[in-house]
């Protein structure tokens, strides 16, 4: 698997990242995840989200900085911005931009009519209907999801996600018990971890060349 390929996997599994308050059965009202991410246990960058609610909506606003080096030398970059503003466990509107080693790719959603998005990329406008979520770990209603919008190329992704057993995950430097959840997409799966409480506190996958992108909570 050469260099590249496993890069790519990489910024696309960060695009999908997008802690923390107590969780309800809508998700969190409000709270701030900062997230080291570490490549084969080894620091790469970190990933921030902070979430607010105003009246009936809710704002996420996510960060993500990566630099990849070798012996030495930065050998990729990766920078991913997001605003998503929801409505109940439906998202309502989305603004990205990612610049992917030098390669800039956008995102917008915007309502269209009542039950319904316009996705916006580079490459044209689709229109997705109903109820959509993106790949909001910080919300448990992500669970019961069989599609999610990709913030970074504006894709709608079918996705299976089960329950993938229990063990401990590190939380600021301490172990914790937790819950995994598995998110199978057409590329890697994403284990993603949560406390008993519902709480967002870490992810692993696998990406390209067999390597471990991991989230961990500073």
């Amino acid at each position: 698997m050469t260099k590249k390929h496993w890069l790519c996997a990489l910024a696309a599994l960060a695009a999908l990242s997008n802690g923390a308050a107590t969780a309800s059965a809508a998700g969190p009202s409000g709270g701030e995840w900062d997230f080291r991410v570490l490549l084969d246990d080894s620091p790469i960058g970190e990933h921030r989200f902070a979430l607010a609610t105003n009246g009936g909506e809710r704002k996420l606003v996510s960060d993500a900085r990566f630099a990849v080096k070798l012996l030495g030398v930065t050998v990729y970059r990766y920078r991913h911005e997001a605003t998503e503003l929801w409505r109940g466990d439906c998202l309502h509107r989305l603004t990205s931009k990612t610049d992917d080693d030098g390669t800039p790719e956008k995102v917008t959603a915007e309502p269209a009519g009542d039950n319904a998005l316009a996705v916006a990329t580079p490459k044209g406008t689709q229109s997705v209907d109903g109820c959509v979520m993106s790949f909001a770990y910080w919300n448990p209603a992500i669970r019961t999801q069989a599609r999610l919008l990709n913030s970074q190329s504006g894709k709608l992704e079918q996705v299976r996600i089960s329950r993938a057993g229990s063990g401990t995950v590190e939380v600021r430097g301490q172990p914790v018990e937790a819950t995994r959840w598995r998110i199978a997409t057409d590329a890697q799966p994403i284990d993603v971890w949560y406390s008993q409480q519902g709480e967002w506190l870490g992810l692993d996958s696998t990406v390209s060349g067999n390597r471990k992108l991991s989230y961990r909570l500073k």
